[in-house]
């Protein structure tokens, strides 16, 4: 009886030891990941703003290259973007490469001017009201 009590004791104390562990792990990959937030671009939901956008039509432009777009209507797409100047941003669509100035850049608005052959398209986005989830849309 008593080897069996010392027994769950043991994985008593192994387990909460594992379980304290967990976060303080987690905590610190957040932390080391925090490094780009000098760029307010960077790593926050872009929700098109406008009458012309599509709902729930989104834009996430990830610190590491990646660019999330997205919205009620279509699949998301993962595309590779680049920071070209602090003016400047291109993506990759389709095979394309979309240029796009940025005309306005706060905590509160984006604006992209996006450059579509001979013409010039303006963008306009605000950070995404969390929680936020699409309407039901007809089939």
């Amino acid at each position: 009886m008593d080897t069996k009590a010392a027994i769950i004791a043991l994985m008593s104390v192994w387990g909460v030891s594992a379980a304290t562990c967990i976060p303080t792990q987690a905590e610190d990959t957040a932390l080391e990941d925090e490094g780009d937030t000098d760029n307010p671009l960077l790593n926050k939901v872009w929700v098109q703003q406008g009458e012309s956008a599509s709902p729930g039509t989104m834009q996430i432009f990830l610190a590491d290259g990646t660019l999330v777009s997205d919205s009620c209507w279509e699949t998301y797409r993962l595309s590779k973007w680049q920071q070209v100047s602090d003016t400047s941003i291109s993506w990759e669509e389709d095979g394309m490469t979309i240029n796009a100035d940025i005309s306005s850049l706060t905590a509160d608005e984006l604006v992209l001017s996006l450059k579509l052959g001979s013409d010039v398209v303006e963008q306009r986005f605000a950070p995404a009201v969390v929680p936020t989830v699409c309407p039901d849309m007809p089939r």
